[in-house]
């Protein structure tokens, strides 16, 4: 079936140039996951939007549209591979952290996993200040996003089960199992077997209620076989609308201001085509909204005089809005992986994506109560060290208050919530297990380096800066190896591969399985909270209508409002926040 860029896709992009200096009425820095959401939806109105958007189509990429080609992307042109700094909690090593430069963002590169986030952790952001924000306001936003294609009889016979009630059928985005889903019993196996250690399995995992196990849908266009990311689902289909501009291959610089403005005003942003060494600007009438991820959308707030005086004045950046906060409380999670040879006898077909989401009594077991304790004390020393790392910018006292929050959500009683993520994944050569604990209370910053824009950025996601981040990754890898060990998956094992007990033996000290961790983890590149929304009082960069603290039209609409980490995987939290955002844009216009 062809699956040629339609030519009116083509024809109606507009050609970034030095000569022209349109105005628009909606500029939108980023075409990615979030900001393709918000062109589609505002360009539904009688307004005229522009998307810059610094990376090219990639429509016929191969490496974005192969649904089993996750990794290919990586180290591409397709693919920011962001630099950390050393990390001096972590072995001193830098990290990379990927995300896409295309349009479509880093839906076009990611694992294309469909999983949400746990209602009260959403929930928990309005707790934190954040009028409106809540599970029952933003469920119908995962639902307006989606439209899912059910299982065949032949994938739910393998264990492709959901809730119609909870999944959108009619919104852009393609959501479902890959055609070629294994169609063995292996996920009876693997039911059995969690269900001695206590998770159970979960009919859909994006209900609101993540804690089991599950083979979780994926962005997929089943009829075409390939990825369905933000660019498939909300920017080709509408492409020849003649108010919709998309401007590839531009970089954004910086916004402008209007002079004279009581409150700051932008007026357009100043950009740069990758052909040319001459910027000019594309004028906004109403409002720019950054979605350019959260490794850049900070930094361009930082470029165009919004951020912390003290860095911006080391750059002779004019400040416009004293903004410490921007950069701040950066999250990101780290990922590991063990691996088993099968036995003689074990013979599997086809994909397996099989997810598991225990919580932390599942976890810990019998040690539980010993761990919640030990962190609960903990949490004024992990405010103190993650405020002491800010230079105080973000505040201990503040730090707590949301710390407090986020343990709770932990070891909850009454309503669990996933601690950690766990795919295993079988093939006819062995099981390959990936992991990550969910919720680290480490916080990171990302800053300019330089007023000179394009220059890479100081990335300090701060991993394992805390014990219970350190902790709460191998006891998870001690988990798996309990679920290994036990009937009837254990029948299937061979071998333990990696880390293989030469090199972790079964009665390891936390000193050898932290060892371990930190020489072969990376990051789960999912970093968000770069400019998170909450009251600017403590610590927030945009309001709970996602607007800039100290300005009177720009909006930042991407992973770096997120206040905290979510348990799913980002993608689909961040189409139905970008849905949301879209409707609080279009009650003023």
């Amino acid at each position: 079936m062809n699956r040629l860029l339609p030519a009116v896709a083509l024809a109606s992009l507009a050609v970034a140039s030095p000569e022209l200096n349109l105005a628009y009425d909606y500029v939108i820095v980023g075409g990615g996951t979030s900001g393709l959401v918000i062109a589609n939806r505002l360009s539904e109105l009688n307004v005229t939007v522009a998307v810059i958007e610094a990376g090219d189509l990639g429509y016929e990429n191969v490496n974005i549209t192969n649904p089993a080609g996750y990794g290919l992307a990586f180290g591409t042109n397709i693919d920011w591979a962001y630099q950390s700094v050393n990390q001096k909690y972590a072995g001193n090593a830098t990290q990379t952290l990927r995300a896409g430069k295309v349009i479509g963002g880093t839906s076009t590169i990611n694992g294309m996993a469909y999983t949400r986030a746990e209602d009260v952790q959403i929930d928990a952001w309005e707790a934190l200040g954040n009028d409106g924000w809540n599970w029952e306001n933003l469920f119908p936003y995962y639902k307006k996003s989606q439209r899912l294609e059910p299982p065949t009889a032949a994938q739910a016979e393998s264990g492709a089960t959901y809730d119609p009630s909870a999944n959108g059928v009619d919104g852009p985005l393609k959501v479902g199992w890959l055609n070629n889903l294994a169609n063995d019993d292996f996920h009876i196996t693997l039911n059995d077997t969690y269900a001695s250690l206590g998770v159970f399995a979960n009919e859909d995992v994006n209900t609101g209620r993540m804690v089991g196990h599950n083979r979780y849908p994926a962005t997929y266009d089943s009829t075409l076989n390939v990825r369905h990311d933000a660019g498939r689902a909300y920017y080709y289909p509408i492409a020849n609308r003649t108010n919709l501009h998309l401007y590839p291959n531009t970089m954004a610089q910086r916004l402008t201001w209007k002079s004279g403005a009581d409150i700051p005003t932008t007026n357009g942003v100043e950009v740069l085509a990758n052909n040319s060494s001459i910027p000019y600007t594309i004028s906004a009438n109403s409002e720019v909204i950054l979605s350019a991820g959260a490794l850049a959308s900070p930094l361009l707030l930082e470029l165009s005089g919004i951020g912390n005086p003290s860095i911006l004045n080391k750059y002779n950046i004019p400040v416009v809005v004293d903004l410490p906060t921007v950069g701040e409380n950066l999250q990101d999670q780290t990922n590991n992986g063990l691996a088993y040879t099968v036995s003689e006898d074990a013979s599997f077909s086809g994909v397996g994506t099989l997810v598991a989401y225990p919580s932390a009594a599942q976890v810990f077991g019998s040690e539980i109560q010993n761990i919640s304790t030990h962190v609960l004390d903990s949490l004024p020393s992990y405010a103190a060290q993650v405020s002491a790392a800010s230079g105080n910018i973000t505040k201990a006292a503040d730090l707590l208050e949301f710390f407090k929050i986020q343990y709770d959500l932990i070891f909850s009683s009454t309503h669990p919530i996933p601690m950690a993520e766990i795919l295993v994944m079988p093939s006819t050569t062995g099981f390959t297990t990936e992991y990550w604990a969910l919720l680290p209370f480490a916080r990171g910053n990302i800053h300019i380096t330089s007023s000179i824009p394009g220059t890479p950025a100081a990335i300090n996601p701060n991993y394992y800066m805390l014990d219970w981040d350190i902790t709460s990754q191998f006891t998870t890898a001690k988990f798996i190896r309990s679920i290994y060990a036990t009937s009837p998956l254990s029948n299937l094992v061979g071998s333990e591969t990696k880390p293989g007990l030469e090199t972790v033996s079964a009665n390891a000290t936390e000193a050898e399985w932290s060892e371990w961790i930190k020489a072969g983890y990376r990051s789960n590149f999912h970093p968000v909270s770069t400019a998170a929304m909450m009251p600017r009082e403590v610590g927030g960069v945009v309001d709970s209508r996602l607007k800039v603290y100290g300005t009177s039209n720009v909006r930042v609409v991407d992973a770096s409002i997120l206040p905290m980490q979510v348990c799913g995987h980002l993608v689909s939290t961040l189409y139905a926040v970008a849905e949301r955002a879209a409707d609080l844009i279009k009650e003023e216009i």
